[in-house]
This record gives C-alpha cells, sequence and structure tokens, in this order.
C-alpha cells in the first residue's frame, strides 16, 4: 500500500522591496527576544568581580567627575532655581538616560556581527537582534534609578507626580538608540570601520547634549532652540530633570525631538529590511 507524502514545503526568501515591514513576526517571537535579552545581561556579568554593580559604579563616578570638574572647577551650573549644592544630582539625572542611550546604542551597533553564528544557521527576523541588545539596557538603568531615588532622599528632592511621566522619556530614550541602532547595525555589516566610529560618535554626542550643563544655556531664540532640539537626547534629558526638579516643561524640545525619533525609526526599519536578505552573505 503507498504511503501519502506530505509535499508540503515552506520557503523562506529574502524580503524584497522597501515595503514589507512585517512586525508581526516580531509578537510571534516574543519568546526569542526575552532569551536573547537575557543572554546579553548573562554575558555581560558573567565572571564580573562587581556583576550588576557596574551599573551603579559607572554612573556614580562619572557624577563625582563631573561635578569635581565642570561644577567645582569649571563653574558649571545647574538650571536656575536649582541650588548649586544639587548639582551631583542635576548631573546624574542627565546621567541615568544618558548612559542608557550610550549602552545600547554601543551594542545595537554591533550586535549583528557579534551574532553572525545566528544569523548564518537558523531563520527569525533579524529585527530580534538590536531590538533585544537594546533591551538589555533596562536592567542597568533600574538599578542606577534606585540610586537616583536615594539620591533624592538624600538632597530632599519631593517625589511628585511629574515622576509618572518617566516612563514616557524612557521610552523615547529607549526608541531613539533602536532607531540610530537599525541604521548602525546594518552600515556594520557592509562597512566594520562603524565600530570603530561609534565611540567618537558617542563622545560628540554627549558633549552635544545637555549632561554635564544645563539646555538652558542654549536660549539665543526659540528657533535654535528647535535646531539644538534635533538632538532626541535633548528632550529626553529635558524631561527627566523637569520630572525631578519641576524645571521648565520640555514642550518644544520634546515635540522636535520625539518627532526627530520617529523619522529616524521609521526610516531604520525601512532601510534594515532593505538590507536584511545580504546580512547572512557579508556578515
Amino acid at each position: 500500500m503507498a504511503e501519502r507524502v506530505n509535499t508540503n514545503v515552506t520557503y523562506i526568501r529574502p524580503a524584497r522591496g522597501w515595503i514589507n515591514i512585517n512586525l508581526r513576526d516580531l509578537w510571534l517571537y516574543r519568546e526569542l527576544v526575552y532569551f536573547l535579552t537575557w543572554r546579553d545581561i548573562k554575558v555581560r556579568y558573567k565572571q564580573a568581580v562587581l556583576g550588576i554593580g557596574w551599573a551603579i559604579f559607572q554612573p556614580v563616578l562619572s557624577m563625582v567627575i563631573f561635578t569635581v570638574i565642570f561644577n567645582r572647577f569649571l563653574g558649571v551650573k545647574p538650571d536656575a532655581g536649582i541650588p548649586n549644592e544639587f548639582y551631583p544630582i542635576f548631573g546624574f539625572a542627565a546621567l541615568l538616560p544618558w548612559q542608557f542611550f550610550q549602552g545600547a546604542l554601543q551594542r545595537a551597533s554591533i550586535s549583528l556581527v557579534t551574532n553572525a553564528n545566528l544569523l548564518t544557521k537558523v531563520y527569525f527576523p533579524r529585527l530580534i537582534i538590536p531590538l533585544s541588545a537594546v533591551a538589555a539596557g533596562l536592567v542597568d538603568f533600574f538599578f542606577s534609578f534606585i540610586v537616583l531615588a536615594a539620591m533624592m532622599i538624600y538632597f530632599g528632592v519631593p517625589f511628585t507626580s511629574r515622576l509618572l511621566w518617566l516612563p514616557l522619556f524612557l521610552l523615547l530614550a529607549l526608541l531613539a538608540a533602536l532607531a540610530v541602532g537599525l541604521w548602525l547595525s546594518a552600515l556594520n555589516v557592509q562597512y566594520r570601520d562603524v565600530q570603530h566610529m561609534v565611540p567618537f560618535l558617542l563622545t560628540a554626542w554627549m558633549y552635544a547634549s545637555p549632561v554635564v550643563y544645563s539646555a538652558e544655556v542654549i536660549t539665543v531664540s526659540p528657533f535654535w532652540q528647535a535646531v539644538y532640539a534635533l538632538n532626541p537626547m535633548v528632550g529626553v534629558i529635558q524631561g527627566f530633570r523637569w520630572a525631578l526638579f519641576g524645571t521648565n516643561p520640555p514642550g518644544l524640545s520634546m515635540l522636535v525631538s520625539a518627532g526627530v525619533v520617529l523619522v529616524l525609526f521609521v526610516s531604520g526599519l525601512f532601510y534594515f529590511r532593505r538590507m536584511e536578505r545580504i546580512f547572512a552573505d557579508m556578515i
């Protein structure tokens, strides 16, 4: 008796064109996002003496350096209405989202190359790789935020309802890191110079963001404030400081920064999907 042979064959072909983003696959592979994120966290702190303590040590040490060099020696002041002795927490409020963004972008930019073994052996949505690299930084952010809460108690900064806006500003920082990370990770597959360029890019980006100084120094005109806010981290950092200290609301800056992130994110998705079909060959 002849056996019936199952002739159903699934063909996996690379996506073509600029339209097919297909974000539905991210939900279908949501468990893989979790496992890759958890793997990145474990690998980063494996056999490290301080372990997760590095998530606290790095921003605290940066805060001390910035306070001594920029506040004490160079006379950089916090926003108007904030006492000068509050500069440590003023700087830490900016370092918290900045270091999350910096670490997430660094990991995302090299994520495809460091996961070459996965790209060439098994099918899954490639977007998961930079996404998990960015999401892994949320653990560091959580532990650093505990330090920020302790500093608020020490300096007597009240906990107000404005703090409820912090998840929104954190989401904007995450999307900014993912948006730029999509571009850089795809470019890094073709041009390995990208991974050498990223540290210099982030150093320049930090000083172009109001991390060590107040965004109030850019008060020439609303036009230049809008130009300055083209840096998406301007809106994020101003939002964090507003949530803590009740400084001027980051209305214009937030709108401009959010618009830039949206453009970078959508264009990055299209570019990433466009280049996705050559990743396995080029890597």
